[in-house]
């Protein structure tokens, strides 16, 4: 996978770093920065959940932008109550992905469950197609 060196983090976007940004001026910076050249994109459910998502899916659901970038999303923090929880429960990361695709414009197939396509998907060599699964995991108190 081959992505621009400068790339658009869009927690700014939905949360964090004052109010919610007027959409409409987020759709623009996103072409802005997709014409720029910049043709990688990072979410997470932690910039408000499918809320950074749903922001994100005007732009890439236009074929133009969609072609060009490579996005990438993380899941697994939460927050309840004020309270940040690491999820890794098969429940949450099956509604956390099902939940990305969905905000994304992908098309489900629920016949098989995703964790046996994430399964299946490493019997190849995934270096040779043009998708990545990759897993980071955090660790406190190190």
């Amino acid at each position: 996978m081959e992505v621009s060196t400068q790339g658009l983090g869009c927690m700014g976007m939905s949360v964090f770093y004052g109010p919610s940004k007027p959409k409409p001026n987020m759709i623009k910076l996103i072409h802005y920065a997709t014409n720029a050249g910049v043709t990688f994109l990072y979410t997470a459910d932690v910039y408000g959940l499918f809320t950074n998502k749903l922001l994100l899916s005007k732009p890439l659901s236009e074929g133009v932008v969609r072609d060009k970038v490579e996005l990438t999303t993380k899941f697994s923090i939460s927050f309840e109550d004020n309270q940040m929880e690491i999820q890794g429960l098969l429940s949450y990361v099956r509604a956390a992905c099902e939940g990305s695709l969905k905000c994304l414009g992908h098309r489900i197939d629920t016949r098989v469950p995703i964790e046996v396509r994430v399964c299946f998907l490493f019997q190849f060599d995934l270096s040779a197609s043009s998708h990545f699964f990759f897993n980071s995991s955090i660790s406190y108190g190190l």
